[in-house]
């Protein structure tokens, strides 16, 4: 089973990859990709704006990538590309259709005023924006569907200038493989690999050369700057003990725990709160049994993102020995699952990416009662 998906994936990626990261024939001179990133926050991607074309390079765009480097080249509707440039790796600007294939990516779109680019999306039962919503209700955004599932009629049908995928792994190589030969452009975007929240929201600078909007992302980007750190610095002046938070649900018997330099890790620090696990460091998530995360929290004072769970209802039937947590007795469960659309998609994963401000204002006000006493949760509910 294991050698069957594996072939397929080393083909893909050699092909993507070799064309993605060799750029024989273009004049050094001109096109030097900066060997660091000069951004403040991100660290999976640069933006290089040269005379001829602007480089956007995205940096490990996988859980477990290391030296990965993807070198895209966008250049400008009537100018000439960059001298023996691989053609997999030049996007004409500005973008006029797009498809999303995570509704993360949705929020930066809208922001920038291009969700009229937006021609197809996987998974549009999920989409929380009303606009969007509509557009895909008449038609006007279409299902292009995932995995295995994915639709290369509809693709091929939507004609799109991109594509904007994240992630890739063994359980992903089908469809990569499928859009690659549909000689589609994509582009990976590793925003939710960012550990620190402005490093997250700061991708917005790539939407924005690709939409040829570099100033208005910046401007967004900056305000929100702006905005989290003067609600962390009102945090930081608070005097008070740093109370403790559980993370998540199990599957089955497992419990893939959050590591401590992730970006919700970081949020609850930066809220004044201590994470439980926040002592690990890992680049994907960490299965730990049900047993060994019920013991460490039983000194969780409160329990946030717990899943779907829409109740305290929902965690007992799920596993009854939860309920005999002291964050579960006291009430203290808090959920990201405030803004949700009737087909089941949540805002805290659409425009949360843009605005980790709110997230950083909501775990506060959870965390340290009368903090924000004016701030009404805006992504998150109490579970009752």
């Amino acid at each position: 089973m294991c050698s069957k998906t594996a072939i397929p994936l080393f083909i893909v990626l050699s092909a993507f990859f070799i064309s993605c990261i060799n750029n024989k024939g273009v004049r050094l001179d001109e096109l030097t990709v900066p060997a660091k990133n000069s951004f403040a926050h991100a660290e999976r991607f640069t933006v290089h704006k040269k005379d001829s074309c602007t480089i956007v390079t995205i940096i490990d765009p996988w859980q477990g990538a290391e030296k990965v480097r993807q070198v895209y080249y966008l250049v400008e509707r009537g100018k000439n590309a960059p001298q023996n440039a691989e053609a997999s790796q030049i996007i004409y600007v500005p973008v006029r259709k797009i498809i999303c294939m995570s509704s993360t990516h949705l929020a930066m779109v809208s922001a920038l005023g291009e969700h009229r680019a937006i021609s197809g999306i996987s998974g549009t039962n999920y989409i929380f924006d009303d606009v969007l919503r509509s557009r895909a209700d008449s038609g006007q955004i279409v299902e292009v569907g995932y995995d295995s599932e994915i639709n290369d009629e509809v693709i091929l049908k939507t004609d799109p200038d991109l594509i904007m995928m994240y992630g890739i792994g063994l359980e992903s190589a089908g469809y990569v493989g499928k859009i690659s030969e549909l000689g589609v452009k994509i582009m990976f975007n590793a925003d939710y690999l960012e550990t620190d929240p402005l490093g997250k929201a700061e991708w917005i600078k790539v939407f924005g050369a690709l939409f040829c909007k570099e100033n208005l992302a910046d401007s967004i980007f900056q305000a929100e700057v702006i905005s989290y750190n003067s609600i962390k610095s009102s945090i930081e002046e608070g005097k008070f003990s740093r109370p403790s938070v559980l993370l998540g649900l199990p599957f089955r018997d497992t419990w893939f725990v959050s590591p401590g330099n992730s970006y919700i890790s970081t949020i609850i620090s930066d809220a004044g709160g201590k994470y439980l696990w926040g002592e690990y460091e890992s680049s994907t998530s960490m299965p730990f049994s049900l047993e060994a995360v019920y013991m460490n929290s039983l000194n969780a004072d409160y329990w946030l993102n717990a899943g779907n769970a829409t109740s305290l209802a929902d965690i007992a039937a799920l596993e009854p020995r939860l309920t005999r947590l002291p964050c579960y007795t006291s009430g203290r469960i808090y959920n990201n699952t405030k803004r949700t659309s009737p087909g089941g998609g949540n805002d805290y994963w659409e425009s949360g990416s843009l605005n980790p401000h709110i997230i950083l204002k909501d775990i506060a006000s959870i965390l340290h009662p009368g903090l924000f006493r004016e701030h009404e949760l805006y992504y998150y509910k109490k579970l009752n």
